[in-house]
């Protein structure tokens, strides 16, 4: 249903309402509270300790003012509450000074409780209408533009008015296992009667979404031919000779690797292998490992990359390590004539190896005969896209790989199809990596040591999560830092790179960083994956808080790359204690693996899973807090639907999700 036809919804609201890529009224349904206040637990800040998290009603006393002192402005306000002033201090909000005005509010936050003084920190508030008296537990929802609280609240309620979801797990589990309601479950989630309700309501709704996911995974992956189609003649012996190539003795999990891959392309069915490693752990070699041993049987092979800077990166490597074999490159950037003559000598055989990006997977790439598709950071293509360029070649052998690693569990269930190899040790000449949250009064002393960095030959990247500042202006944006830094440091020299750069830009700053033109790289997450850079030492992650624990791993790992120490710099946007605790995770552990299970336990499967696609995958449990057992109990009741038969409403269901999965990549 159009947003437009629910009562209350102009087009200027409507328009608030798709910066929040809500734009129908089931959009609205599934647009989850980020929070809930307890309104039945209000406080005294008076008794409040130092630290506590609190929800309290207070009159605002004084106008909002900005505050400049130090590095960092903060805006402040005085605030009464019956008769005891309190200060409160919001740090990177200078939108409060504008939304907050006289009257009675609701404040939410950390309480700093020193020396008889007391300050809040940072709150979320909210306008306490006097008609209007919120009761019980009060959702509290993401929002953007003109809209409030309580636009919002009463738009959700006008939404599910008219589109409660249903089930479409069969009635026999359901009952079998005493599901509850679906609809039930929106309502709580959305108005929840208590605290026990609307957790309960969280993982129902996680339940259904990730049945329905899984199903339609199995219905992609399903009644494939998996008998092998050609023989590969490469001998063992032959795969021993050309790992001496490579000037490092591989690891016993790259080894172990390698034979996995051996012992599948030497099976009599295909191979669909997923090839999971740490940063650095040398996915990379085994990989190559593979091409030689198609291309040595005679056959051809594709290995492709997420990105142009990646993908770039890879073919050189590949030309190197493969001199007597005809190797072409194949982007979006590549010219049509040089697009046409490559293309023609994949359909005659000419040439062996192919490597790019999503451009090989286009209809009018056409092989000889296609044996092994690489997919290096897998995570980033589509299951469609994967698909796509498995079908290129009859039978074609599949070898997908990913840094960044996904707890086994999740593994099993999103990738079931595949056999999993795993590298966890890391090349010996590997540089320590030392990992430190920077507090904001030593920020100055990290530049001042960066800059020193620089003048010894030692480069530097700076990460910062968002090309431009966030609309509440708690976000600094990459451009604002970049320029920043470049009147911080005049004598050290800076490059640019983000996203929205055109592919040509971003090959020629890649390149300035790795010919030791540029010192420092001031990026957005576009670095995150497999950019390789042996001088890089230092990387600094701002608002680091806002960042995946996975994903910050997967930063981490861009220096290091050399025998040079390298390190870490955190800076933490948040003053929370969650922050805190997440943050020291990476700072106290190396180990991808591990992470990425501290990552599932501390966000939730959907978090995990992330939202960075085409479409709005996912879109369904992000913001719901529920036990990651979930996922495996959907994974349980897919099994046995699949087992009792085909369900017309299920296949209906997960084949219109299975248009949204074709873009999925995972975070």
């Amino acid at each position: 249903m159009q947003l437009t036809k629910l009562r209350g919804i102009s087009e200027k609201r409507e328009k608030d309402l798709n910066k929040l890529n809500i734009f129908t009224a089931e959009d609205l349904v599934r647009f989850y509270p980020r929070a809930y206040l307890d309104l039945t637990h209000r406080v005294k800040l008076s008794s409040c300790y130092h630290n506590d998290v609190v929800l309290i009603s207070c009159r605002i006393a004084s106008p909002p003012q900005t505050v400049y002192t130090g590095r960092r402005p903060f805006v402040k306000v005085w605030c009464d509450q019956e008769g005891e002033l309190f200060s409160a201090l919001w740090f990177n909000a200078p939108y409060v000074k504008e939304k907050l005005k006289e009257g009675e509010y609701l404040f939410y936050g950390r309480v700093q409780n020193k020396f008889g003084s007391v300050t809040m920190i940072n709150p979320s508030f909210e306008p306490l209408d006097k008609n209007v008296r919120l009761k019980g537990i009060v959702p509290v929802y993401p929002l953007k533009g003109s809209l409030t609280q309580r636009v919002m609240r009463d738009t959700v309620a006008s939404a599910l008015k008219v589109c409660l979801p249903q089930s479409v797990i069969p009635n026999k589990i359901a009952q079998k296992y005493g599901l509850g309601s679906l609809s039930q479950a929106y309502l709580d989630i959305h108005n929840p009667p208590s605290a026990a309700a609307k957790d309960a309501a969280a993982a129902r709704i996680a339940l259904e979404e990730y049945f329905v996911l899984i199903s339609a995974f199995k219905y992609i992956k399903g009644g494939k031919d998996d008998a092998r189609t050609r023989r590969y003649a490469c001998t063992a012996e032959e795969v021993k000779g050309f790992a001496a190539r490579f000037p490092f003795e591989f690891t016993e999990g790259q080894k172990r690797a390698v034979n996995d891959v051996y012992e599948n392309l030497k099976s009599p069915t295909r191979m669909n292998r997923l090839l999971q490693g740490d940063v650095g752990s040398g996915k990379t070699a085994v990989a190559l490992c593979a091409l030689f041993m198609a291309v040595k049987s005679g056959y051809q092979a594709a290995f492709i990359a997420p990105t142009e800077v990646l993908a770039e990166q890879n073919f050189r490597l590949i030309c190197n390590t493969f001199p007597e074999y005809e190797c072409v490159f194949l982007s979006g950037a590549t010219s049509a004539k040089e697009k046409k003559e490559r293309k023609a000598k994949l359909l005659s055989g000419e040439a062996k190896i192919v490597c790019g990006t999503h451009a090989v997977i286009q209809d009018d790439v056409l092989f000889q005969n296609l044996a092994l598709c690489v997919c290096d950071e897998q995570h980033r293509f589509g299951v469609a896209q994967r698909n796509a360029l498995g079908e290129k070649g009859e039978g074609a052998d599949m070898l997908v790989m990913s840094a960044t690693p996904i707890p086994r569990t999740l593994s099993l269930i999103f990738y079931g199809d595949l056999d999993i190899s795993e590298i966890k040790d890391k090349p010996k000449a590997r540089a320590e990596i030392v990992t430190a949250i920077i507090p904001y009064r030593k920020y100055d002393d990290m530049l001042e040591y960066i800059g020193q960095e620089a003048k010894k030959g030692n480069q530097s990247y700076f990460v910062c999560p968002k090309i431009e500042g966030d609309e509440e202006g708690s976000l600094m944006s990459v451009t604002e830092l970049f320029d920043e830094l470049k009147n911080r440091l005049p004598r050290v020299r800076f490059a640019l790179l983000h996203g929205k750069m055109k592919d040509k830009e971003k090959l020629e700053v890649m390149s300035a960083f790795k010919e030791k033109k540029v010192d420092c790289l001031v990026s957005t997450t576009v670095i995150e994956v497999g950019i390789d850079v042996p001088d890089a030492t230092i990387m600094v992650i701002y608002n680091a808080e806002r960042f995946g624990l996975s994903q910050l791993h997967q930063l981490r790992g861009r220096v290091g790359r050399g025998s040079k120490k390298s390190y870490c710099f955190l800076l933490c946007g948040s003053d929370s204690e969650e922050a805190r605790e997440r943050l020291s995770v990476i700072k106290h552990n190396t180990d991808g693996f591990k992470i990425a299970e501290y990552d599932l336990k501390m966000r939730g499967g959907g978090d995990f899973l992330g939202t960075r696609q085409s479409g709005k995958f996912l879109n369904e449990i992000r913001n719901l807090q529920y036990p990651p057992e979930v996922i495996f109990e959907a994974k349980k009741l897919s099994d046995e639907a699949f087992e009792a038969g085909d369900n017309a409403l299920l296949r209906e269901f997960a084949l219109k999700k299975y248009e949204r999965l074709k873009e999925v990549i995972l975070n």
